[in-house]
C-alpha cells in the first residue's frame, strides 16, 4: 500500500488534536483565571523514519500514521485576561506575576482565579472548598464582628487581610522561574514539577479586590482558528478518500 495515506492520515490526526485543543479553549472563554492553551505539532521528514522508530529509512511509509508526527506539545499562554468588576468582597484579581496557593488534597497547588468564598468554618476557601493559603497557613474570616467593629472584608494591594482594623491574614502570592514546566490539573489549578519547580514569593503584582481575572481566551480567534482546522481536517478527508479510489483502481487494473 502507498504510504501516501499514512502521511494524509497523520495530518488528519494532527488537525485533530489541534481542534480538541481549542474546543477546550472555547468552553472555558468564560472561566475566571483559565489560561489558554498552545498545540504545536512537530512532523517528520519524508526520507527519515521518526526518532525511536525501527524502520529503516527506506521504509518510513510503512510506519503507522501516527509515525508521521512525532511530537504533539501543548504550552500554556500565561497571559493576563481582562479584569471584571463584580464589587464581590471576597473577590480578588492579581495584576502583574504570581498565583494564589490553594491547598488540596493532593498537596499545594497554584491559580490565577480568585473567585473565592468562605466554607462553614470561615476559612478563606475556592469555589471547590481548597482552603486559600495565608503566609501563616489557612486564613480565618471571623463570622461576627468585635463590639464596636465593622465587619467589612478588606484585601489591599499587597494581599492584606483585615476584618474592621484587625488584620487576620496575608495572601500568599507566589511564582516560578519557569513557568513552562507548570501544569494543568483542572479547576484551573496548576501543580508544579516534583523536581526543579519551587514556588518562590512574587514580587511584581497588586491585587484587586472586588474584581475577577477573566480567561485569556479570545473567542473571536478561536472560532476563526477552529474554522481553518475543520477546513483542513476536511481537506485531509477528501485526500484520504482520493488515496484510496486510487489503490482501489490499481488492484483492479492489476487483476485485469
Amino acid at each position: 500500500m502507498s504510504g501516501d495515506i499514512y502521511m494524509a492520515a497523520a495530518g488528519a490526526l494532527a488537525t485533530e488534536r489541534k481542534l480538541d485543543l481549542i474546543a477546550n479553549n472555547l468552553a472555558n472563554v468564560n472561566t475566571a483565571g483559565f489560561k489558554r492553551d498552545i498545540g504545536q505539532f512537530k512532523f517528520a521528514e519524508p526520507a527519515v523514519p521518526p526518532a525511536g522508530s525501527p524502520a529503516p529509512a527506506d521504509s518510513v511509509m510503512q510506519l503507522a500514521a501516527e509515525a508521521f508526527w512525532t511530537e504533539f506539545r501543548s504550552s500554556t499562554d500565561f497571559s493576563s485576561g481582562q479584569f471584571k468588576n463584580t464589587g464581590n468582597t471576597l473577590d480578588v484579581a492579581l495584576s502583574g506575576d504570581g498565583f494564589f496557593s490553594v491547598q488540596t488534597p493532593e498537596g499545594l497547588r497554584y491559580t490565577r482565579s480568585g473567585d473565592f468564598t468562605l466554607n462553614s468554618d470561615g476559612i478563606l476557601s475556592t469555589k471547590n472548598g481548597f482552603p486559600v493559603m495565608g503566609t501563616g497557613g489557612e486564613i480565618q474570616i471571623p463570622q461576627a464582628a468585635e463590639k464596636g467593629e465593622s465587619n467589612v472584608v478588606a484585601i489591599d494591594s499587597e494581599g492584606g487581610i483585615t476584618v474592621g482594623t484587625t488584620k487576620v491574614g496575608q495572601l500568599r502570592v507566589v511564582d516560578f522561574e519557569d513557568r513552562s514546566q507548570l501544569q494543568k490539573v483542572g479547576n484551573t489549578l496548576f501543580a508544579a514539577p516534583e523536581a526543579g519547580g519551587e514556588a518562590v514569593e512574587a514580587e511584581s503584582f497588586s491585587i484587586n479586590q472586588g474584581f475577577l481575572e477573566l480567561s485569556n481566551v479570545d473567542s473571536v480567534k478561536m472560532m476563526t482558528e477552529m474554522i481553518q482546522v475543520l477546513r483542513g481536517y476536511e481537506a485531509y478527508q477528501k485526500i484520504i478518500q482520493s488515496i484510496d479510489r486510487i489503490n482501489q483502481s490499481a488492484v483492479r487494473e492489476v487483476a485485469a
